[in-house]
């Protein structure tokens, strides 16, 4: 296939003005605009900046471009899509595509979640899952369910019901006069005493799920809905689900009649070596939310997976009637369905999930060996995802792992960094001298920076 090369395509870049035009999400703006970093182009494991260097990208774009970027056959199916139908409305009637897309995502999952409701982002499914939990509820005579239980470090996007079960003090305390009520949050699972340098799940902190148990004592289990995790903490920097947590989650919540929530955004699409956590960890919820990964990050698309038995209790009242007041405009949209149909595809047909299993010992040796590294005060991992900790400076929180980022990319790689958190999670076309290389990159940045 020929690519126009980045200065084909953007010859002059934004100016002064465009970038005070913009304004960044979950970014240091005023930072930014003195020290802009910018792509031009991507293509498989690599970004080109502006100036040409290639970046290779330890973050799959942002945990979503699990088939690299801008693989032909996701690309070719966007193209066909767009001569043949570019929008149709999704209330009353709808195109083929999304049917497509729903019975082969259903079909692949299997265990029960026979439908799925689209929308366009992880932080609108996470919002349509807890609507769903309290229309189940009310549908089957017990509307007292109303509270949610997340998790503190727990990140569920940024709708009004994602920041209230999500436990990130900054994105909370600026609306927290706006939030949910009656909402309570399990404690996280990260304690460095126990856990540090471990390799993949921790054997300790299973015991960490009977707080629960707690919570449901305090409020009665009458007067709650759901519980939502993450199974693997993804923007809180990596955290790993303890041997057993998630188990004893489960089987706390069916003892209760509570909701069981995976929020799946990041790790869904092969992240932890399969389709979803329940393939690889055996835990089933009750919904799953996705995004990101669906499409492999080439158009917004998310949505909510939902066991049949709620789907039936939610189908009540005259035929001729709306059952779920809930929607978006671009639900199920005939571009993002034919990017989601091509991922499918692509991730089934070039054995991605297979290649990430695989893959995963070898970041997981490869990340590991920055134990010792300067200011490095753990290194975890599952499937493909790592992080490494960092001893914060005095006084300055954040500086440390802002300038490894920083040096990273200016250097040639891409990671993120939340806290004194860097976090990577490459794509699952990843090579194994690109994990190498990747990791080469950050214990050089940590080397140099002080």
């Amino acid at each position: 296939m020929n690519r126009p090369s980045p200065s084909e395509n953007f010859q002059a870049g934004p100016t002064a003005e465009d970038l005070e035009a913009l304004w960044m999400p979950f970014t240091h703006n005023r930072y930014f605009r003195k020290h802009p970093r910018t792509v031009v182009q991507g293509e498989g494991m690599y970004y080109t900046a502006a100036d040409g260097r290639r970046i290779l990208d330890g973050l799959s774009g942002l945990w979503c471009s699990n088939a690299g970027h801008r693989h032909p056959r996701i690309v070719e199916a966007i193209k066909h899509q767009l001569d043949v139908l570019d929008y149709a409305p999704p209330f009353q009637s709808n195109h083929d595509k999304a049917f497509e897309l729903a019975g082969a995502l259903t079909r692949t999952v299997g265990r029960g979640f026979d439908q799925v409701f689209f929308t366009n982002s992880g932080s609108e499914a996470v919002d349509t899952a807890l609507k769903i939990a309290l229309a189940y509820h009310k549908a089957r005579g017990e509307g007292g369910r109303f509270r949610f239980i997340g998790r503190a470090k727990g990140y569920h996007g940024v709708g009004f019901g994602g920041i209230s079960v999500g436990g990130m003090v900054a994105n909370r305390k600026a609306f927290a006069s706006a939030l949910l009520p009656g909402v309570d949050h399990l404690p996280h699972t990260h304690d460095l005493a126990h856990m540090a340098f471990s390799r993949g799940q921790p054997t300790w902190g299973a015991h960490l799920a009977d707080e629960l148990e707690k919570i449901i004592q305090l409020h009665d289990a009458s007067t709650i809905a759901a519980v939502i995790v993450e199974p693997m903490q993804g923007s809180a920097g990596v955290i790993v689900p303890p041997v057993g947590y998630l188990e004893r989650l489960r089987e706390i919540c069916t003892r209760h009649g509570i909701l069981l929530i995976f929020d799946e955004v990041i790790t869904g699409f092969g992240r932890m070596g399969g389709l979803f956590s329940q393939d690889v960890l055996g835990v089933v919820p009750d919904i799953i939310t996705f995004a990101k990964g669906i499409t492999s990050g080439v158009i917004p698309l998310g949505g909510a997976l939902v066991q049949k038995h709620i789907h039936e209790a939610c189908m009540t009242g005259p035929e001729h009637l709306v059952e779920f007041f809930h929607g978006y405009t671009y639900s199920g949209h005939p571009l993002a369905c034919a990017a989601g149909l091509a991922a499918l595809a692509v991730y089934r047909e070039e054995g991605l999930m297979e290649r990430a299993r695989a893959l995963a010992p070898v970041l997981e040796d490869a990340i590991h060996s920055l134990r010792g590294a300067p200011h490095v005060i753990d290194v975890r991992n599952f499937g493909m995802a790592a992080a490494i900790e960092l001893e914060p400076r005095p006084g300055a929180p954040t500086t440390r792992a802002m300038e490894v980022f920083h040096h990273c990319f200016d250097h040639g790689a891409l990671v993120r960094y939340t806290s004194d958190i860097i976090a990577i999670g490459p794509a699952l076309v990843a090579t194994e001298s690109q994990l190498s290389e990747l990791v080469s990159r950050v214990d050089t940045a940590l080397r140099h920076v002080a």
